[in-house]
């Protein structure tokens, strides 16, 4: 019978690394984040990558998922003119 390994979140499955994983889960906060409140704008694809200084394709990979394409400081700015405050709450693992 072969052991099945249970993880934290799906980070954790999918990257090499502890750091990578929690990198990636922080990336992935931030971009849910911005684009539930995108989608609460009742504004066009047009109009919300205005407003959020990007082109239309940028804004669709944001509004598609495609975290890859997105660093942190990219997601963080996108927050910032989307009217959201990032608050990054750092405590020891152990």
């Amino acid at each position: 019978m072969t052991k099945r390994q249970t993880f934290a979140n799906v980070w954790d499955a999918l990257e090499d690394t502890p750091e990578d994983a929690a990198a990636m889960a922080m990336r992935s906060d931030v971009m849910t984040a911005i684009t539930a409140t995108v989608r609460s704008w009742s504004a066009t694809q047009a109009e919300a990558a205005h407003r959020l200084g990007i082109t239309q394709p940028r804004l669709n990979d944001l509004l598609q998922g495609k975290i890859n394409k997105f660093s942190l400081d990219a997601l963080l700015i996108l927050a910032r003119r989307a009217g959201l405050k990032v608050k990054i709450n750092v405590r020891s693992v152990a």
